[in-house]
This record gives structure tokens, sequence and C-alpha cells, in this order.
């Protein structure tokens, strides 16, 4: 936990907070201050600052808190991703919290199991958990904005247009009629990925009709998570 993030709730006047959660545990066990020391701080949603330990006791922490610091820009990427296996989902969430996406589309695909949809990790205080966990990471306080998309037809005729208005449109997928993939794209742009044995030829027509460019991220065979940070490196 490279950030502690505050909640308004944690507030017991306008300068001070006191935790008494996994974040003091943290502060106490890892972090281990002293009364004056300090520790980097954010509101979530708002600045990022210094909190300055005023008591360390043995079930909660109280400090003292200047914000005054703007968070990190945000990565200019939209990430639309074929919903992967549950023991990847949080790995994933974590990721683009920490890397700086804030516009996140997770959607079903033919070659995605049904079982995937059913997995508690889709629930909002389990997706929200990680997401926190990835701005902890990265020294940021902006939730990225996850959606979950069931039917892969109505998101691309209804919702894809306006996600990506504006946007140069790529998606990976291992053909070779693939173009590279390009390097510090300019812009805002939407990145497309399919799940571990790759979009069904259908699928990559409808995006293509969509506006969508196909691209190759190199000869190896990835996984997902793999996939998604070597593209999203490539394209910052």
């Amino acid at each position: 936990m490279n950030l502690c993030l505050l909640l308004p709730d944690d507030f017991v006047e306008d300068q001070c907070v006191v935790l008494r959660d996994r974040r003091f545990r943290h502060i106490r066990g890892v972090i281990r201050p002293s009364v004056g020391d300090t520790v980097t701080v954010g509101l979530l949603g708002g600045l990022m600052g210094e909190g300055v330990v005023l008591a360390l006791d043995p079930d909660h922490v109280r400090l003292r808190v200047c914000l005054d610091t703007q968070p990190p820009a945000p990565l200019p990427v939209t990430v639309l991703l074929a919903l992967p296996r549950p023991k990847s989902l949080f790995r994933i969430l974590q990721l683009v919290a920490t890397l700086g996406v804030k516009d996140m589309h997770f959607f079903n695909a033919s070659r995605v199991e049904k079982s995937f949809w059913q997995s508690n990790q889709l629930a909002a205080p389990a997706v929200r958990e990680n997401l926190i966990l990835g701005l902890e990471q990265a020294r940021d306080t902006v939730l990225p904005v996850v959606r979950f998309h069931r039917l892969f037809a109505p998101l691309v005729n209804d919702e894809l247009p306006s996600i990506t208005a504006g946007a140069r449109c790529l998606v990976a997928h291992p053909s070779p009629e693939s173009a590279p993939c390009p390097h510090q794209v300019g812009g805002r742009t939407v990145f497309a990925l399919g799940p571990e044995r790759g979009l069904i030829d259908h699928e990559v027509t409808r995006l293509r009709q969509s506006g969508f460019e196909v691209v190759g991220l190199g000869d190896r065979v990835l996984r997902v998570e793999q996939a998604l940070t070597t593209g999203l490196a490539r394209l910052i």
C-alpha cells in the first residue's frame, strides 16, 4: 500500500481521521511509523497529501491530514475485455486501476464460459475492493468505472457507438492479417481483447464493422492479463 485511501466516514474532524481496519493494520505492521511521522494519504475521488500520525494505539491510528495534491492524470484508454476466468478477474481489476484506466467494460463472447458470469468476483463490493487495491498501489484516488455486458450483440449495436465516439479503436487478435499494435497512440483509444481462446471470426467482423483495427501483439501466446499489460504498455 503506497497510499492510504481515505473515505469520508473516516473523518472525525475536518482534518483528522481515525482508521481501525486493514489500513490501520498495514500502517502499524508494515509502515511502522512513530508519532509525528507522515504517511501518504488520499481521499477517494479527491486530492492526495500527507497524514501526520497523532496517535498509534493498539486498535486504531489517528492522523491529521493535509490534502493538497491532484491525483495522476488518467490513461486515455477505454478497455473492452471479454470476461476472464474468476481467478484472473481480481488481478485484472487491480491492474487497470494501477495503470490509470478509468473506463473498463467486460463483455460476453462465444468462448467465455457461462459459469464465469456466476462468480462472486462480479459483485460490486468485490470489484470495488480490488480497484481500491490498485489505486493504493499506484497512488491514485479516482476509481475506474467498470461495467459488465452479458450480451455481445446489444453491446455492439446499442452501446459501442457512444463508447468509441472520437476514439481510435483497436482489437488485439492473433491473425496473419493483423497489423502490429501501434506504439504511443496519441488521443483517446479504445482497446479490445478477447478471452483466452480468442474471439471467433464473427465477433472480430462485428468489431471491424464498428471501426476497430485488428492488431497483433507478437508471436507469443499470452494469457489475458499478460496481453492486456502488453497492449496498454505499447499504447502509452
